[in-house]
């Protein structure tokens, strides 16, 4: 019995976790080779209603709330970690444009977003900085009726794939800090930009890279939120995101801890199953307590946004927690597989697919502050 998930939700989740186990889950280690996003895979989970659940009717989703995108989540996650990051940009993506987006503007980016006819970027690290994201460089500046952008972003997830952009630049001063930065939606195929791509140690069929800007021309409309103030609106959306990648990378955990216990328990070593040793056996208990604990406190932070409820700290919690939380576990997981999980394949796969959420989208000592902040009050917790 789960407090958070009722039937409905629980049939939601078996339903992504058949499609995850049939269509995603067979082209995890050639999507990692090939570093190849399969376009006709996120259609198909257009189709489905797979991404961005959440999403009210008119703005292209289904209006079933928070938890639902979090058992979708999951369920593609433990087939493929990549494969999940396109829901994760849809519902961050699709929440920021239709709550700050012109309708005739992002209607129709989240039409095709949500039928899996478009993926997405955000659009916010530079090269001089990443966890100080106020303090931003790239230039934004109103010519007419038009924005004009120049500048370059970096480490950006799904940079030379993505069809648009959510880019945060500065439109005020530099000493505005984050009072000074506008975000607006950018086409790819906009004139000017261009991308590179980075060679990652993981989720590499979804892949990160740059973002050059110069001269680069978007109409004003395109402007999410108001000017100057776009990073304090726009960022608001990025508790929701780190909830969903609690739930993401603890799937992808859950999914080694169940393969290793029935490893486990098959192999055998002086006459006895692998599991009738301590040594063996107490680890993954250890680590199967904790990955189902925190995945209570990453569906609690969805229970509280659907309930509109504060949920900043244990949206925090769940980022911070569930990332390092999944890499020990899977680390785990992969030294009780022995070579045969050391070796190329599934486990040291998603070894180095979870390893990259402890560094973007905000790394543990940010988190940690965001949660004293929380706590004790930014005038406590300045820096």
């Amino acid at each position: 019995m789960n407090p958070y998930l009722d039937d409905d939700l629980q049939a939601l989740a078996e339903h992504a976790a058949r499609f995850a186990q049939d269509r995603v889950a067979p082209g995890f280690q050639e999507r990692d080779r090939t570093r190849v996003l399969d376009r006709e895979l996120m259609r198909e989970m257009g189709r489905m209603g797979f991404i961005a659940p959440e999403l009210p009717q008119d703005a292209g989703g289904q209006g079933m709330g928070c938890l639902a995108a979090g058992v979708i989540h999951e369920a593609i996650a433990a087939a493929d970690l990549s494969i999940s990051y396109i829901n994760l940009l849809a519902s961050l993506n699709g929440q920021i444009l239709s709550e700050h987006g012109q309708p005739h503007v992002a209607g129709p980016w989240l039409e095709k977003l949500t039928q899996g006819e478009a993926l997405l970027a955000i659009a916010l690290t530079e090269p001089r900085g990443g966890s100080d994201a106020a303090n931003l460089r790239l230039r934004v500046e109103r010519v007419g009726g038009d924005y004009v952008i120049n500048g370059e972003k970096t480490s950006i997830s799904a940079a030379d794939q993505a069809d648009a952009a959510i880019v945060f630049g500065r439109t005020g001063s530099v000493e505005s800090g984050a009072h000074g930065v506008t975000a607006l939606l950018v086409p790819c195929d906009a004139p000017g930009l261009t991308r590179s791509r980075f060679d990652c140690h993981g989720q590499r069929a979804i892949g990160r890279g740059s973002l050059f800007f110069e001269n680069v021309r978007v109409p004003a409309d395109h402007r999410l939120g108001d000017e100057n103030k776009g990073f304090v609106q726009v960022m608001q959306g990025f508790d929701f995101s780190r909830a969903l990648i609690g739930l993401q990378v603890l799937a992808v955990a859950r999914a080694a801890l169940d393969e290793s216990w029935e490893y486990a328990a098959q192999r055998e070593a002086f006459g006895l199953p692998l599991t009738a040793f301590q040594g063996v056996s107490h680890p993954l208990a250890d680590h199967d307590t904790q990955v189902s604990a925190a995945r209570l406190l990453c569906l609690q932070a969805l229970w509280l946004k659907d309930h509109g409820l504060p949920h900043s700290a244990e949206a925090a919690m769940c980022k911070w927690w569930a990332p390092k939380l999944a890499y020990d576990t899977i680390h785990q997981c992969l030294l009780t597989h022995g070579h045969g999980g050391y070796d190329r394949g599934v486990m040291e796969q998603r070894l180095r697919d979870v390893l990259g959420f402890q560094i973007g989208d905000g790394t543990a000592q940010i988190m940690k502050t965001i949660i004293a902040r929380t706590r004790a009050g930014r005038k406590a917790v300045p820096i």
